[in-house]
């Protein structure tokens, strides 16, 4: 393949060095050696993940967390423009303005629809074997270059910009990753046994509003542990889709498992583990209350998965 998922991490990692040179030499910040040491071991797993033996990664995550818990990651001095200088900026720009943040959600479509299949010569553009998450990261590069070329600022204008959101993001960079090998940890020490016992010990086999619903609730409070509704459904289809909807009661498989994605988003909306959802947003906002996304949220998340229990049950019954 020309373009593969490693070149997507490996600019990333590229970006991530660069933001820790900048934290280190920081002197506005009080805590620049610890807080540039997290963000240079992050930016190592990103470039070298897929050589180092994941026995030394484990002991790079824990360093990062000993960090985090020490109180080390603090932000730094990013040089940013006065109010009046990007109001001015604005009114320059006008709508251009959006142009590079509409730029990644429509050339990743294109991307993942359209050139999957393209090869030059007899290696595919993309990689096949995750298409969409190259196209996303080969727009966020084209997006990224078009805001230079938009703005006239210079390369390292974007590597410090880059430094303030992932220092405004701090500890929770790595949450996805933790939370996805959290999911892969659950389903290989056999949970999801655990819970198809405890369903037939606790409620009715027979039942199908009660298999569902349990199945629904533990979608969501999976994925609020978990932090990703991905994470959760490996876990809870072994546990009780497969083995009671799916096999004893003929459920579509299919119908199955849109529904419980959903029932699972459900809990993405009312947890602060689904950080790139919920914290991330509050901290890139300087909002005071870094629960405010998820308060607002869960109103509108419990009668969502209300309506997901519903209409799993009138499928499968």
């Amino acid at each position: 393949m020309i373009i593969s998922t490693e070149w997507i991490y490996i600019v990333m990692g590229i970006i991530g060095l660069c933001c820790s040179f900048y934290t280190f030499f920081d002197k506005m910040n009080q805590r620049r050696i610890l807080s540039g040491l997290f963000y240079l071991i992050y930016s190592i797993t990103l470039l070298f993940g897929k050589v180092i033996p994941p026995f030394y990664i484990g002991l790079m995550v824990i360093a990062m967390v000993v960090i985090v818990g020490l109180g080390g990651l603090r932000k730094g001095e990013y040089g940013e423009a006065t109010p009046d200088q990007r109001e001015a900026k604005r009114k320059q720009l006008g709508n251009w303005l959006f142009l590079p943040a509409l730029l990644i959600p429509i050339l990743t479509v294109i991307g993942s629809k359209l050139l999957v299949n393209v090869k030059i010569g007899k290696l595919p553009l993309l990689d096949p074997v995750n298409p969409t998450l190259v196209a996303l990261g080969v727009s966020c590069i084209i997006a990224m270059i078009t805001a230079m070329f938009l703005t006239k600022s210079k390369p390292a204008t974007t590597i410090k910009e880059s430094r303030r959101l992932l220092e405004a993001i701090g500890w929770a960079v790595v949450l996805p990753q933790l939370l996805a090998t959290l999911g892969t940890i659950f389903t290989k020490a056999g949970v999801g046994t655990v819970v198809s016992e405890l369903i037939t010990k606790m409620i009715p086999e027979n039942s199908v509003f009660w298999i569902v619903f349990v199945f629904c609730m533990g979608m969501a409070l999976f994925t609020m542990i978990m932090g990703n509704a991905f994470a959760a459904f490996p876990v809870m289809a072994a546990g009780i889709a497969l083995p009671f909807l799916v096999h004893r009661f003929g459920a579509n498989p299919n119908q199955i498992a849109a529904i419980s994605m959903f029932a699972g988003y459900c809990g993405t909306l009312m947890t602060p583990m689904a950080a790139n959802f919920n914290i991330v947003p509050a901290a890139l906002l300087d909002l005071k209350d870094k629960n405010h996304v998820i308060r607002v949220q869960v109103p509108t998340a419990l009668l969502a998965l209300a309506f997901n229990i519903v209409l799993m049950y009138i499928l499968v019954k």
